[in-house]
């Protein structure tokens, strides 16, 4: 099957970012021409065509992604099956087509950069728009939900587990106070309703929060620890699994969400974890060997 067949539309490269740490991802992986594949985040399809050019025809790659502007950069390939679902549901779908185990596992967490330029879907702080930050459009839970209902103490935690902000306390306290007067439903309003807590660089500030309100939104740590419990379940022996992660902390800080993030790899799945740290592109892989295929 030629390149042509298995190419991506035209309009996905503007759209969406060059794909992280590609080669990395392809040496590990050691795609086998024949082989069946799970790419858990499709986004623009970047990794996935690249897969795709090392399969034969009767290779197989079946794409996760939930959001779905993702939807118009899958290629009319018929190796290709695209879920449009989150990657915890991984196990459910392969059943649903008869596909009990994969010679390989991909999984590139976070937010793409077309994610973050699209004003409307609330990610970014560089824009005004309703705070939402849903992957999954067709879930309920916005960020705007959170910060309208949740607790005092629950705000708290989220911040300082998942957005280390130095003072999640106070963040929280703040919150609570402001949404009695004001509407935080816009990104404008909810920065404006915190500007006299602000501590550091804003910029980097705000980062982090929206980072926490992210992950909460969209329960990104509890989609991937049910992903890490499926996959001995449906990786071949010898089978391979590669995970990429983006974060903007010093990796060798003890209490960074990469490190909060590996040690969950290393806690819920019978995998050997090997860490490589790429300083170029800020990213950590986490490479991960199921211990039962070692010796195979």
């Amino acid at each position: 099957m030629g390149k042509e067949e298995n190419s991506l539309p035209d309009n996905s490269s503007a759209a969406y970012h060059t794909p992280v740490l590609l080669n990395e991802v392809l040496e590990y992986l050691n795609i086998k021409k024949d082989g069946i594949y799970v790419d858990c985040t499709f986004g623009g399809g970047g990794h996935s065509k690249a897969i795709l050019e090392k399969l034969e025809e009767k290779g197989k790659l079946i794409a996760f992604d939930q959001d779905e502007d993702a939807r118009k950069n899958v290629p009319d390939d018929q190796r290709v099956l695209f879920i449009p679902h989150n990657f915890r549901h991984l196990q459910r779908f392969l059943r649903l087509h008869s596909i009990s185990q994969v010679d390989g596992v991909l999984a590139d967490l976070g937010v793409s950069s077309h994610q973050f330029d699209e004003a409307g879907r609330g990610f970014s702080t560089r824009f005004n728009a309703d705070m939402d930050m849903r992957m999954d459009q067709r879930q309920e839970l916005t960020a705007f939900n959170i910060l309208n209902t949740y607790l005092e103490q629950q705000l708290h935690k989220l911040f300082e587990q998942y957005g280390e902000v130095t003072n999640a306390k106070t963040l929280a306290k703040t919150i609570v106070a402001a949404r009695k007067t004001t509407s935080l439903q816009s990104i404008d309003a909810f920065k404006n309703a915190l500007h006299g807590i602000v501590k550091g660089n804003p910029a980097k500030y705000f980062a982090q929060v929206f980072q926490a309100l992210r992950i909460e939104v969209n329960d990104e740590l509890g989609a991937l620890k049910e992903l890490l419990n499926q996959i001995p379940l449906i990786i071949k022996p010898g089978g391979r699994v590669a995970i990429i992660t983006f974060h903007s902390f010093n990796p060798s800080g003890s209490t960074s969400f990469t490190n909060s993030l590996c040690l969950l790899l290393y806690k819920t799945s019978p995998f050997t974890v090997l860490y490589s740290y790429c300083n170029s592109f800020s990213s950590l892989v986490v490479r991960l060997i199921p211990l039962f295929s070692l010796s195979a």
